[in-house]
């Protein structure tokens, strides 16, 4: 028979190992062949050193020795299945910590913290549901699992639910968040500021207070960080405000970030929103029933490619603006974006809402699809705020206006070019001095701004 003790420290062998050592250890007695004493060193069982389920919040300092001690001797920390009551744990160095998956439950004590650490080269937290039960969290701490200056973080597997305040924060740190459940955070799900080298991947928020995935900077500068596969939805804003909160993903002065391949839904403003994000990627994305824009890369940015993204059910589409406050350069390409409307969380008072893509300096806009803006499909310029924008190639239908160009004094150049504009009874391409329309359809009628070349584009 396999002992526990045995069974415990081979996990990490893996079925196919340990039946290959008995197996090998049968032979060499049968054969009289001298047996080789193979050292199995696996996880310490939280249970022989005295943490128990249903101990109560008394055993977290029993709960910090063992920690210390298995870090120091770099072993990993089993907890059995069973509700454990924890406050004011710091994670030493060389934590590894795992449990099985829904059964091992950390619940948060209260009077402080639960989980935190500071300075460490990794963390690790595996196969654990972690409850704060909504319960107050210290101004020392920014969620239940709050890491700053640790190198390599790993969560993985996790269900992290009910914080007061974000379900994970991590400050100047790197690693992998990978398929966990982050839920039911009154503020954030997961708030990460100055990353190193973080992946985002697989995990699953919904029903978070302020925010999803947040990846800040305190000062504009390189992040690289890659958020990819997860699935959002149910993102409010109970802080209010006009766009700060109530989104799937935002990024704030992150530069080199990428965005891909993430479901979103649900958010009260917008699904992906990039802020003075420079060199942003966001693509692949699908975006539905956003209160407000559903993609933005907006204010100090230089550098975004936003590339095939699926936008249904928004206020706006996808906007690429604020060259004012130095917002410029991007690509916009293959998107599908419909079914918007005229009503958004606050009273816009510049373009309002309605419409499908707006842009305003550097930008090539091509290949996209555009249905059902009420307003305009495609949006050029900002009053004077216009200059480099190359647009072809893009379908525009069942729009009161397929596309809106600014004719202001002191726009810049535009390019509008192959593009087919289908249902827009209003016009296919007008000229407007801010929301003021001032042209007939200069899609059929000869231009009379030299700052604008329109041709080959078919209306009907």
């Amino acid at each position: 028979m396999v002992s526990r003790r045995l069974f415990l420290s081979g996990l990490g062998l893996g079925a196919s190992g340990l039946g290959a050592s008995v197996a090998a250890s049968a032979r060499a007695e049968t054969q009289h062949l001298p047996i080789v004493d193979v050292d199995l060193r696996g996880s310490i069982d939280a249970s022989a050193h005295g943490v128990r389920p249903g101990a109560g919040d008394r055993k977290s300092k029993a709960f910090a020795k063992l920690l210390k001690d298995a870090a120091a001797s770099n072993t990993p920390v089993f907890l059995p299945p069973g509700d454990y009551v924890i406050s004011n744990l710091s994670l030493p160095d060389n934590t590894r910590l795992t449990g099985v998956p829904g059964a091992t439950r950390i619940l948060y004590g209260g009077d402080g913290h639960l989980f935190a650490a500071d300075g460490a080269s990794r963390i690790e937290l595996a196969n654990l549901v972690i409850d704060g039960a909504n319960r107050w969290l210290d101004d020392t701490v920014e969620g239940l699992v709050h890491l700053s200056n640790v190198a390599n973080v790993t969560i993985e597997n996790c269900e992290i639910q009910g914080s007061s305040k974000c379900a994970i924060s991590l400050q100047r740190s790197g690693g992998r968040i990978e398929r966990n459940r982050l839920s039911g955070a009154a503020e954030h799900a997961l708030y990460a500021v100055e990353s190193r080298e973080l992946s985002i991947t697989g995990n699953q928020v919904f029903d978070c207070g302020n925010g999803g995935i947040l990846v800040h900077r305190w000062q504009k500068g390189r992040d690289g960080t890659i958020v990819t596969g997860n699935r959002i939805a149910r993102i409010a804003a109970t802080r209010g405000g006009t766009g700060q909160y109530g989104n799937g993903i935002n990024v704030f002065r992150a530069d080199d970030v990428m965005i891909t391949n993430n479901h979103v839904s649900g958010c009260a403003f917008s699904a992906i929103r990039a802020n003075a994000g420079s060199n942003v990627q966001i693509a692949g994305n699908t975006c539905l029933d956003s209160g407000e824009t559903a993609i933005y890369s907006e204010f100090g940015f230089t550098g975004a490619v936003v590339n095939g993204n699926l936008v249904d059910g928004a206020a706006n589409g996808i906007l690429i603006v604020n060259f004012n406050e130095g917002g410029r350069l991007a690509t916009v390409t293959g998107n599908v974006i419909r079914n918007l409307r005229l009503d958004g969380p606050y009273v816009h008072d510049g373009a309002g809402f309605g419409f499908g893509i707006a842009v305003e300096a550097d930008t090539v806009v091509s290949g996209n699809t555009v249905e059902n803006a009420p307003k305009w499909g495609l949006v050029l310029g900002w009053g004077p705020y216009m200059r480099g924008l190359v647009v072809s190639g893009n379908l525009v239908r069942a729009c009161p206006v397929g596309c809106a160009v600014s004719v202001v004094e002191e726009a810049g150049a535009a390019l509008i070019s192959g593009n087919v504009f289908s249902e827009t009874p209003e016009a296919a391409i007008a000229g407007y001095r801010w929301n003021e329309r001032v042209t007939g359809d200069l899609a059929t009628e000869s231009a009379a701004y030299a700052h604008l070349t329109i041709e080959r584009n078919r209306a009907g």
